[in-house]
Parts: structure tokens; C-alpha cells; sequence
């Protein structure tokens, strides 16, 4: 969805299930500068598989996180994931003008588990091979009923979707702007949060497919909790790797892998599954982003279990930022929570 006019600067809203991610990000054509940056915390309860519980507590952190970002701001970029969005690459015959709607309208109906008045839908075009007279068409739809929720809260907040994206396709555009795509390599960014996690396979040094896991990082949070018999904001800095002096860390560890274990079957669930489609034998790089990638010993154990290399994404390698906007906090320590709202305010409005 696209209103309003190009603007130079783009403010992005990432409302997660555990914290509210606000960016300002200016363009500069073929660079990026992060003019403003604020993250709320959330209570647990907030939002429970991306459906707002607590909306009074929501608008609130949400108008909060914009007016420290740009007061004067009213137009954001935001996204939305879960089960309620699908996202899939279909192959059709090449066809043009209105042909081309009715044959992906046929598609999507045989796709969607939805029934297509109930869902607000778009789609792109992807490639056309001239040969074989075939187009890939990238097709991403959402719910009406979970995609209106989410826009009536912004507007409830004063503030204008003005771009509505998908948290997948989010981290997608951080990944491009901030590395270089290795066409031989084939990549599964991961981005675990806090109910679900994303994967965006590319293959080829392009897009091709996406994937949701419906389990994140709460599951080890509330697994800390129980264990160790903390309060809420123990846990949390606990799964934040702010307590290592207070909590013995071999039991961590094993409480933390113990936990992870529904999220590594998803996981592998899903790269089997893309590994069929691509007709591929491995997978050779996984980029982590999102608040999953912090919790300590989860990457290691993902790379061993999954026996494929892990790295932490950091999606302000390639923007221009000033050091002081993280005084209390190291760049490297926040940068992958911030792959989702840096991929959406790289979306020109």
C-alpha cells in the first residue's frame, strides 16, 4: 500500500510482540544515514501472537516511540507477519494487462487457506524468462480482520500507514543494503522474535521463498522464568545476557538449549522443506537477526544442531549513524532487533 509523496527521510515502525523498534532513516541515494532510533518495551502480555491484547498500552509506547524519533512525524512505514500473511512465489504463464490479475487471482485462490474477500492482497513480478514464455510472480496476502487491527491502532495513534510491508521481506531489504549477495551461496535469513521467526531463503543471489516458524523467543523466556523462578524483568535480562555474574550459566545454557528445541524442529522442518522446492542439497549460510539472535548459546547450538554457519546480522554495517545515539548500549548489542524497522525505512515513501 503506497500514499503520500517520495520523501527523503522515512520513519519505520516495527510494533513487536515484545518491544515497539522506531527508526528514521535518511537517503542519500546510494547510502543510508539512521537520524533517529527508539525501543519501548512492551509487557508480556501486550501482544500474544501478534493479536493486541492490551491496545490503551500499545498506542501508548507506540505514539511514545515515534514522538522520540520525530515529533512532527504522522506518515510510517510498518509491517506485519504471522499466520494471518502468506507469502509465496508462483510461476504462471506470461500474460499481460488484466490477464495477468485473473490468472494470479486464480492462483491465490488456490493457495490461500482464506477465502479471498477476506484478505487484502498484492503481488509483483518477479522475472520473466522469454524462453519458456513463464513469469514468477511474488504473491503476499493478509487477512482484512488482522491487517485492519494493526492500521486502525496507528490511526488511533495519529499516525498514517503510509506503506505496509512484510517483516520477512523487511529483513530482506536490511540484508541487501548491508551485505554483499554471494549468487553461489545460498542463504537463509533467519529472524527469530518473540512468538514467531521469519526465514527468507535466497538462492542464486535472489529472492526465493520465505517461511514462518510459529515459535520465537518466549518460549525460552518463559522456560528462564520457571526454572530459575525470576520475575518478569529478571528473566528478561536474563535472556538479554545482563545477568551472568547472578545466574550459573551451565544450567542456563542447558535450560536454554532444552527450550530451543521447538524452535531448531520448525527450523528444520522448514529448510527441508525448501531444500525439496529448490532442489538443493544444503543450505551454506544462516544470518540470524531479531531478538533471538541475542539469547545466549541459541546461535551456537543452532549451528551445531543445523550444522550449517551462523552469523549475527548486523543491519547498520552499512549505515552512517552517530555513535553517541548508543551511549548505554554497544551498536553490535542492538543492531539485530533492528533488522526489521532498518529494511522498512529503506522503502521509499
Amino acid at each position: 500500500m503506497l500514499f503520500g509523496q517520495r520523501s527523503k527521510t522515512t520513519l519505520a515502525l516495527d510494533i513487536g510482540a515484545s518491544s515497539i523498534k522506531c527508526v528514521k532513516l535518511e537517503n542519500r541515494g546510494s547510502t543510508y544515514a539512521l537520524r533517529a532510533m527508539e525501543m519501548r518495551d512492551l509487557p508480556p502480555e501486550a501482544i500474544v501472537g501478534h493479536e493486541i491484547k492490551d491496545r490503551d498500552t500499545v498506542i501508548f509506547n507506540v505514539q511514545s516511540a515515534v514522538e522520540m524519533c520525530d515529533p512532527r512525524a504522522r506518515d510510517v512505514v510498518v509491517s506485519v507477519s504471522g499466520h494471518a500473511v502468506i507469502a509465496d512465489k508462483i510461476t504462471i504463464d506470461r500474460k499481460t494487462g488484466v490477464e495477468t490479475e485473473q490468472a494470479i487471482l486464480f492462483e491465490a485462490e488456490q493457495r490461500a487457506p482464506y477465502d479471498l474477500e477476506d484478505v487484502a492482497m498484492d503481488y509483483h513480478i518477479i522475472d520473466i524468462d522469454e524462453d519458456s514464455h513463464k513469469m514468477d510472480v511474488l504473491l503476499v496476502a493478509a487477512r482484512k480482520d488482522y491487517l485492519n487491527s494493526y492500521l486502525d491502532l496507528l490511526l488511533d495513534a495519529n499516525l498514517r500507514p503510509v506503506i505496509v510491508d512484510t517483516d520477512a521481506f523487511a529483513v530482506l531489504n536490511a540484508y541487501e543494503i548491508n551485505y554483499d549477495i554471494n549468487p553461489e551461496r545460498i542463504t537463509a535469513l533467519v529472524n527469530i522474535g518473540y512468538d514467531n521467526s521469519n526465514v527468507v531463503f535466497i538462492k542464486d543471489g535472489h529472492f526465493h521463498s520465505t517461511r514462518d516458524v510459529a515459535v520465537g523467543g518466549r518460549i525460552i523466556l518463559d522456560t528462564i522464568r520457571k526454572e530459575f523462578r525470576l520475575n518478569q524483568e529478571l528473566a528478561t535480562k536474563t535472556i538479554k545476557g545482563e545477568m551472568e555474574s547472578s545466574i550459573d550459566q551451565d544450567m542456563l545454557k542447558a535450560t536454554i538449549i532444552a527450550a530451543a528445541e521447538e524452535l531448531l524442529s520448525g527450523l528444520e522442518v522448514g529448510f527441508s522443506y525448501f531444500r525439496s522446492l529448490a532442489q538443493i542439497d544444503k543450505i551454506d549460510w544462516v544470518v540470524l537477526s531479531g531478538g533471538g539472535a541475542l539469547i545466549p548459546y541459541l546461535p551456537e547450538f543452532l549451528q551445531a544442531k543445523l550444522n550449517i554457519p551462523v552469523e549475527i546480522a548486523n543491519p547498520l554495517r552499512n549505515i552512517e549513524y552517530d555513535p553517541d545515539m548508543f551511549t548505554s548500549v554497544q551498536p553490535e548489542r542492538i543492531a539485530p532487533l533492528l533488522a526489521v524497522s532498518i529494511g522498512l525505512a529503506t522503502r521509499k515513501v
